[in-house]
Order: structure tokens, then C-alpha cells, then sequence
């Protein structure tokens, strides 16, 4: 029933829906395809953690949607000063799981996430670490800087 209403649904709304879905383990391709659909032309009404969470979504529930993340990546990537530390873990964790090769997005990323690590909690270093290495982008200056703000933390 709520496939052929995605129109009615905000940006939120969808990105929620499919976070739900995949969170329960929910299969259900067909949907997810759909909210592609819908949500690709609209990236732009999308708030930071509504790309995050759409594009955990995806490839949390093994979806492929190549094209949908590339237009997340142009959508975020001029806006990443917008994105919480645990939304740029998020989405580079997302992409990474995805298996989309965006190197400039991920660099872009690193260049945002690297002054603001005092933002980010140990989890958010591990999966924002996990996704450059899994997506195989060379990031020795930013996987230093984690090493800085990680270790005295360390207990």
C-alpha cells in the first residue's frame, strides 16, 4: 500500500521507512527500489541524517543501488559541514558496505571529519575507520589523526 504513495512521503518519512525495514530485516527489494526512485530527484530536500540514514538503509538490507548512492554522494558531499560526526560515519560505513567506489566522497569526507574528530565518539572512529579501509581509499594523514585523537582515549 505505501509503495505507490512514496509521493505523499517527506524526506524524513522515507528515510525512516527504510531504515525500519532494514533494522527489522524486513526483505523487501521491491520497496527499497522504489524509494529510490522517488527519493533520487529529491535528494535535495533531504537534511543530513536523512541521507545517512537512507543510505545505511541500503546497505544494510543489501539493496544495490550504484545510482542512487552516486547521487547521494553529489547531493552530501558539498554539504558534509552540515553532517554530525556519527551521519559522516554513517554514510561512509553505508557506502563502503555498499561496495560503491567513491573515492572523492570519501576524500571529501576525510577533509570534513578530520578537524572535527574531538566530535566523534569511539564508534563513530571505528566505523568511519572500517569504511576507508573496506572501501580501500589511501587516507594515511586522516587514519593519523584518528591514532592522535583515539589514543587517549584508550583508557
Amino acid at each position: 500500500e505505501a509503495q505507490p504513495r512514496l509521493g505523499e512521503f517527506k524526506s524524513q518519512e522515507m528515510a525512516d521507512v527504510a531504515w525500519a525495514f532494514a533494522k527489522a530485516g524486513v526483505p523487501a527489494k521491491e520497496f527499497f527500489e522504489a524509494i529510490a526512485v522517488e527519493a533520487k530527484p529529491r535528494l535535495g530536500e533531504f537534511k543530513a541524517q536523512d541521507m545517512a540514514n537512507v543510505s545505511w538503509a541500503f546497505a544494510k538490507a543489501d539493496v544495490p543501488a550504484a545510482e542512487f548512492f552516486e547521487a547521494i554522494a553529489v547531493e552530501a558531499q558539498p554539504r558534509l559541514g552540515e553532517f554530525k560526526s556519527q551521519e559522516m560515519a554513517d554514510v561512509a560505513w553505508a557506502f563502503a558496505k555498499a561496495g560503491v567506489p567513491a573515492k572523492e566522497f570519501f576524500e571529501a569526507i576525510a577533509v570534513e571529519a578530520k578537524p572535527r574528530l574531538g566530535e566523534f565518539k569511539a564508534q563513530d572512529m571505528a566505523n568511519v575507520s572500517w569504511a576507508f579501509a573496506k572501501a580501500d581509499v589511501p587516507a594515511a594523514e586522516f587514519f593519523e589523526a584518528i591514532a592522535v585523537e583515539a589514543q587517549p582515549r584508550l583508557g
